[in-house]
C-alpha cells in the first residue's frame, strides 16, 4: 500500500536553484560573448583559429554525407 504524496512542487514546476543557476550561466555567457572578439584579437594567429574551429560546432549544423543509390 502506497501513501499519496503530499507537498513539495507540483509536477511541471522548475527548481528553483536550477533556475537561479541557468540565469547566472546565461548571463556569464553572455558577457563572454560580448567580450570575444576582443579576446581573439589579442591571441596569436594559431590560437585564434583553435577557437574558432572550436566554436563552429555551435553556429553550423553539422552536414552529413548524402549516399546516392
Amino acid at each position: 500500500m502506497q501513501g499519496k504524496k503530499t507537498g513539495g512542487r507540483v509536477a511541471g514546476t522548475p527548481n528553483r536553484l536550477t533556475k537561479e543557476l541557468r540565469t547566472v550561466l546565461r548571463d556569464m555567457i553572455a558577457a563572454e560573448l560580448d567580450a570575444l572578439p576582443t579576446t581573439l584579437e589579442g591571441l596569436p594567429p594559431k590560437e585564434r583559429l583553435d577557437v574558432v574551429i572550436k566554436l563552429l560546432p555551435f553556429c553550423l549544423p553539422k552536414v552529413n554525407a548524402v549516399k546516392s543509390d
